[in-house]
């Protein structure tokens, strides 16, 4: 997840409570920057604030959207006059949050757009025998808890979100690390061994495709 944000007080607290929920976040300050960041790395989400001091938030999501970059963006202003919000959304933004806000309802708001990215309609993801709630944050077997650790809840989400899709350990920890961490590809290995071992006898399979990473795959 991005966000881009210049206040520092505010960026902080949500950065902080993203973290605690588990979740991989980077900050930029500057719209220039997060455009320049945006343009070779991946991100799953955006949180864009409007009044950044270099440029408009909706120039950086116009400039964004022109590059043909499909990444969810949710808009975080404290703009609230109905143009505005016509604005950001015929600019492409995917959802328009006013501040002061709760913090409860944009990670609800996050959620939903992590979902209607991965083609689910719930927080729930179901598969034969096996079970991932988002919101919960938890997986089960039959019923009975994984146990799984933020990391390892990180992992899955990003298997869950590129199911049949081949992922290097590079990619897995490009998504899972922010730049604050010094990401080790041993203990990416090690996270995904770990993953399989708690998983291990349901629906969600991991395969390792060799001198290539991991390909993640369901069944009914």
């Amino acid at each position: 997840m991005l966000l881009v944000e210049d206040n520092d007080d505010l960026a902080e607290t949500i950065v902080e409570r993203f973290k605690s929920e588990g979740h991989a976040i980077d900050r930029e300050a500057l719209g220039e920057e997060a455009c320049d960041l945006l343009r070779h790395k991946e991100f799953d989400l955006v949180v864009l604030d409007i009044n950044l001091p270099d440029r408009s938030g909706f120039d950086v999501l116009r400039t964004i959207r022109q590059r043909n970059d499909a990444t969810p963006v949710l808009i975080l202003s404290a703009r609230s006059e109905v143009d505005d919000r016509l604005i950001g959304l015929d600019a492409g933004a995917d959802d328009y949050l006013t501040k002061p806000f709760d913090f409860r309802e944009l990670s609800a708001r996050c959620r939903v757009l992590a979902r209607r990215q991965a083609g689910d309609a719930t927080n729930q993801f179901k598969a034969g025998n096996f079970v991932f709630d988002r919101l919960a944050k938890t997986a089960s077997i039959d019923g009975v808890d994984c146990a799984l650790r933020n990391r390892e809840v990180q992992l899955l989400e990003v298997f869950l979100g590129n199911l049949g899709r081949v992922l290097t350990k590079e990619d897995l920890a490009d998504k899972i690390y922010t730049f604050e961490e010094v990401p080790s590809l041993n203990a990416v290995e090690q996270m995904v061994t770990r993953l399989r071992r708690k998983t291990d006898g349901s629906a969600f399979q991991i395969k390792t495709v060799r001198g290539l990473g991991y390909i993640a795959h369901v069944t009914e």
